[in-house]
């Protein structure tokens, strides 16, 4: 019986691949992932067996990594990201577990650095206090659930990261979006954006909560929208923990 390895190899650069991630990848058999994030790790993957499959083929990649490790393979799994956070660890999982325990490969889940860290990271420090994550996509979870959590989040002060902002097929959404929250806090509330974090091509903007939108927000880019507190200053979005209003600061 062989083994599978679901990981996240990041945003996109190696540097912002974990050892372990590399290690997992370096010494697997087969690589199984979307073709898109194989071909960006193609120089560390380099002469390796792989199986790729195009968007909405998870299931069946997934279902692949499990016949190859049943039959002796060391499969790694690659998502990007982090394999736990809309990735594959979950549904790698799911189907494993309708394996009889006799008969189920070994599986280990390494974690990787979410987009939303990098994405973070390049804005200054939004996600310094509590925080919710949050994917615009419909195509597995119905919408009403995600105007429930939206609505939620909002209510909760939450600093809010947008996953899956927009699409072809789904310009509308991060205007709802923007909508509910408006309900919850100033129009004036710092948003930042930031496309292909981590990777070739990434650029940022910080700009507010009612105007966000003009922005050409795309499946490539990650919104983080500031709670009652947040600020921008000198380029930076900052959300504060706390100190200042401690008087620690003096």
């Amino acid at each position: 019986m062989g083994k599978i390895t679901v990981v996240g190899m990041g945003p996109g650069s190696d540097l912002e691949m974990t050892p372990r991630v590399k290690n997992a990848i370096l010494t697997a058999d087969i690589i199984v992932g979307y073709k898109t994030y194989l071909s960006i790790i193609k120089e560390i993957v380099g002469d390796k067996e792989t199986v790729g499959t195009g968007m909405t083929g998870e299931v069946e990649r997934c279902k692949k990594a499990i016949e190859l490790a049943s039959s002796g393979k060391n499969v790694a799994v690659v998502s990007s990201g982090d394999a736990g956070v809309y990735g594959m660890a979950g549904l790698v999982l799911e189907l494993l577990l309708e394996v009889g325990k006799e008969n189920r490969p070994e599986i280990e889940i390494v974690s990787g650095i979410s987009s939303v860290f990098t994405a973070a990271a390049v804005l200054g420090a939004p996600l310094m206090n509590d925080f919710a994550v949050i994917s615009l996509s419909d195509l597995l979870t119905p919408w009403e659930v995600v105007e429930k959590r939206l609505n939620a989040a909002a209510a909760g002060d939450f600093v809010i990261a947008l996953y899956n902002p927009k699409s072809k097929s789904r310009k509308n959404n991060i205007e709802i979006a923007r909508d509910i929250i408006l309900n919850q806090r100033s129009g004036k509330t710092p948003v930042g954006i930031v496309w292909n974090a981590g990777r070739n091509g990434e650029k940022k903007v910080i700009t507010t909560l009612e105007n966000f939108t003009v922005e050409d927000i795309s499946m490539f880019s990650l919104v983080i929208i500031g709670n009652s507190a947040t600020y921008e200053q000198d380029g930076f979005m900052i959300t504060p923990r706390g100190y200042r209003q401690k008087g620690m600061f003096d």
